[in-house]
């Protein structure tokens, strides 16, 4: 049952790995390919149109991989008969890995897995679901993928936060869901990290914040997509969607989930499905319309909903 277990959790990693929404199976930047020309909401009728005396900056190629940074072997956690300790960093097939030795003293088979986590304030995607048998050690590791990496401009791991959701591998009954874990490396002190919020804004209330960045036809293997740039500045983690989403006046399938815990920036995107677009004809984008709807990841208490919001290219 755990070989099965862990073999679908490798799978299903491939598959969200394959299926990211930004930048799948391309080195694009995190700007849109076709910029937004005017923002309108339904309580701000003026169109505000585009700073076309904003010039592009450029964004070099990384020189130095992520893991470029080292750091200091240190224990994570050690409690429930569970220790998990940070050996080092190295470079992977798809990304920059922490690597772990993962201690399971207790009676149970454990998997442990990583939520939330951020690499320099940014939002990042990851793989790990690591099971471990009673009594037994393993070593894993947390993977930070390149692509997310690049998507975020991150040329260097500087502080890596998370925390580990451990359950038990039978049952899937959860065992303990960690403190948040935050990881310096050798470059943290001084390290200065780029936000790029340059774009259209499209949400600046309740310390959330959403700039439009562009179309992009690259944006993943469903379909194209509205980049977005999202700050949390308030002090709840919020997980963002959209709702009532139309194209050229079609409605459209999409999607867009992204959690973002307080004080931290993301990447995202709404992708529309190709499916989607192809059984209403649109095979150019000029207009979309939708809401962006807010609420507590904890509690999924709404915290609001945007205006309606009508995005032109």
């Amino acid at each position: 049952m755990r070989n099965k277990m862990k073999w679908l959790s490798v799978v299903l990693c491939l598959v969200l790995f394959a299926s990211m929404a930004i930048g799948s199976g391309s080195s694009s930047s995190s700007d849109g390919d076709k910029k937004i020309s005017s923002v309108t909401t339904s309580s701000d009728s003026e169109d505000k149109g585009s700073d076309e005396a904003k010039t592009e900056e450029s964004k070099e190629e990384v020189k130095e991989e992520a893991s470029g940074a080292t750091i200091e072997e240190q224990v994570l956690y050690d409690e429930n008969d569970i220790k998990i300790t940070a050996t080092g960093m190295e470079d992977s097939w798809a990304g920059t890995k922490l690597t772990l030795l993962i201690e399971n003293n207790s009676a149970k088979g454990i998997t442990v897995q990583a939520r939330n986590a951020n690499v320099n304030g940014y939002m990042v995607d990851t793989m790990m679901s690591a099971d471990v048998s009673a009594g037994k050690k393993s070593n894993d590791g947390l993977t930070f993928q390149t692509s997310g990496l690049k998507e975020c401009g991150i040329e260097q791991i500087a502080t890596m936060e998370f925390f580990f959701h451990i359950f038990d591998s039978e049952t899937w009954d959860e065992i303990v869901d960690t403190d948040v874990i935050k990881i310096e490396t050798s470059i943290a002190d001084g390290y200065v990290q780029n936000y790029d919020d340059s774009g259209e804004v499209l949400v600046d209330t309740n310390d959330v914040k959403i700039v439009g960045k562009g179309l992009s036809d690259k944006n993943s293997v469903f379909g194209p997509g509205v980049i977005l740039y999202i700050e949390n500045n308030s002090d709840k983690d919020i997980t963002i969607q959209v709702r009532d989403v139309s194209v050229n006046g079609f409605m459209v399938d999409t999607s867009m989930s992204e959690d973002v815990v307080a004080g931290k920036k993301a990447i995202s995107a709404v992708t529309f499905f190709s499916s989607s677009l192809e059984e209403n004809g649109i095979t150019d984008i000029t207009d979309v319309e939708l809401y962006f709807h807010i609420f507590d990841q904890k509690s999924w208490d709404e915290i609001f909903d945007s205006d309606v919001i009508t995005i032109k290219f």
